[in-house]
């Protein structure tokens, strides 16, 4: 095995910080639930529409009896608002009117799919539309429980280091947008699928990692940002194979693979725009077209966020929004401190996109972007010895070039461990690049409030914040009050229909 990389992931992994992980999980899910209970009790609701509920427009179904325990569907409605409210309604009636679309089809089918199964049985009991709520609750949280352990497992692989990945976990089972994960919203689905994609492409179950990855972007739209880590290691197959093996042909293969597994995380969001062109423009006359329905790439996403929300860009920069670019400062502060701290790290790896990583880093890259699981056979034992070779190569001329005052940044060198390096580690460029072009949309596109929660799954901001926790105490005291703060406003604001982010 190749120097730097001593300790496999599976040996890294402890057992016991996976138990403290899904710990914390299950006990943030109970502390949102108290508090949102607690909140609904002592104050009356901005918005009263949430128990709502009018027949559906394309098939109405008839009128079930009234349920046996009517007050307890509707404590559960009552938690049924904003955009829970479009949800629930979808995995109810369809996609109805044309604003429906911006809400992506996963969440409700999973509510759908339970509410006609496992809760189904609940329905003379509390109601359909309790029981659609109650679907929503449970697959929402059950998926951010999950989303902490593939977190886990994926900062120990990025980190190298088990208590490091640990905090880094539990400051996300507490994260800032805590309310949304435990609410019906895909915020949890979108981070179980985009994190967990993540961990199984870098334990090399690339089959696996393309499905769940493409699976975030029927979660979320900006999950077809995803394909971008595929992008990142095909590239570095790519030049492996050119570059080092000289193998043209292989170089080529690995770049289509790569370019086919980019496709398929963008099919889910590709094939549900085709799905509203489909619904809402076809068999339909000239006059009684949308105008999206018209235009030369017909995106009805990007219509409905613009026509009905506003979205655009620098259309939220007025002075009356002064109060949300508050709310949503302490997340994008993190992030840009988050980027800064990496290039000023490694400038040498952001300029080259990591192909001036160390020799160490380089090993450990070949290993884990690997196409294919190692075996213990006598062509392993000969590829061992092989990389081995080239690695003594590899650690000559380097030295050779220490030698002439060509050493790495900041005093490192290329026998410095990977441990150490944890979150400026190369691995975690292709995570930087993401949070960075999130960052940007967020406060030059969105509303920016939205933020807080649109970052908030983003693996990085909890590595470099478990940095921060570790070498700057004080600072690392103010995450967890911010991330506490939130936790309060968000349940006080969100749960009573109050606007928040």
């Amino acid at each position: 095995m190749p120097t730097g990389y001593s300790k496999s992931p599976l040996e890294l992994l402890n057992s016991s910080h996976q138990s403290k992980v899904l710990k914390a999980a299950i006990f943030s899910r109970f502390v949102l639930l108290i508090l949102s209970i607690l909140w609904r009790t002592l104050l009356a609701p901005y918005d009263t529409s949430a128990p709502l509920n009018p027949n559906c427009l394309g098939n109405p179904s008839p009128p079930l009896p009234p349920p046996l325990l009517p007050s307890l569907g509707s404590a559960i409605e009552n938690g049924v608002v904003w955009d829970s409210v479009y949800f629930v309604r979808i995995a109810q009636c369809g996609y109805e009117y044309e604003q429906f679309y911006a809400f992506l089809p996963l969440l409700p089918a999973c509510i759908f799919v339970f509410s006609q199964t496992v809760f189904a049985p609940l329905v003379p009991i509390i109601g359909y539309r309790a029981v659609l709520a109650l679907s929503g609750y449970v697959v929402c949280n059950v998926a951010f429980i999950f989303t902490a352990i593939y977190l886990y497992r994926l900062s120990v692989i990025i980190l190298k280091d088990p208590n490091a990945a640990l905090q880094a976990s539990v400051l996300f089972c507490f994260n800032p947008a805590s309310i949304f994960y435990s609410s019906i919203y895909s915020e949890s689905l979108y981070a179980l699928f985009s994190v967990g994609g993540c961990y199984y492409l870098l334990s090399r179950a690339n089959n696996i990692a393309v499905l769940w990855l493409a699976l975030s972007g029927f979660a979320r739209s900006n999950g077809v940002l995803n394909a971008g880590y595929f992008g990142f290691q095909a590239m570095h197959q790519a030049y492996d194979a050119f570059y080092l093996k000289k193998r043209a042909f292989l170089a080529l293969w690995i770049l289509i693979s790569g370019a086919l597994r980019c496709i398929c995380i963008f099919v889910p969001f590709i094939s549900f725009q085709a799905y509203g062109y489909y619904n809402m423009c076809l068999g339909r006359s000239s006059d009684e077209m949308r105008p999206w329905c018209k235009a030369r790439i017909p995106l009805l996403y990007n219509y409905i966020q613009s026509h009905y929300w506003g979205v655009g860009f620098l259309r939220y920069f007025r002075f009356k929004q002064l109060p949300n670019f508050l709310l949503a400062s302490p997340i994008l502060s993190l992030a840009v401190c988050s980027i800064i701290y990496y290039v000023k790290s490694r400038p040498e790896i952001v300029r080259s996109l990591g192909f001036q990583a160390s020799v160490e880093e380089k090993s450990s890259m070949a290993v884990i972007f690997s196409s294919q699981k190692p075996q213990r056979s006598n062509d392993t034992q000969f590829s061992e010895k092989y990389s081995s070779r080239k690695q003594e190569n590899h650690n000559l001329k380097s030295r050779k070039k220490i030698s002439q005052g060509e050493d790495l940044a900041e005093g490192r060198t290329v026998h410095g461990s990977l441990e150490k390096l944890g979150y400026t580690s190369a691995f975690v460029l292709p995570f930087i690049l993401q949070v960075g072009f999130m960052a940007a949309t967020a406060f030059f596109v969105m509303h920016v409030q939205v933020a807080t929660r649109f970052l908030s799954a983003s693996p990085s901001l909890y590595w470099f914040a478990s940095l921060i926790m570790t070498s700057h105490k004080k600072w690392g005291y103010m995450i967890w009050v911010y991330c506490f703060a939130y936790i309060l406003l968000g349940s006080l604001l969100f749960s009573n229909f109050y606007p928040f982010t």
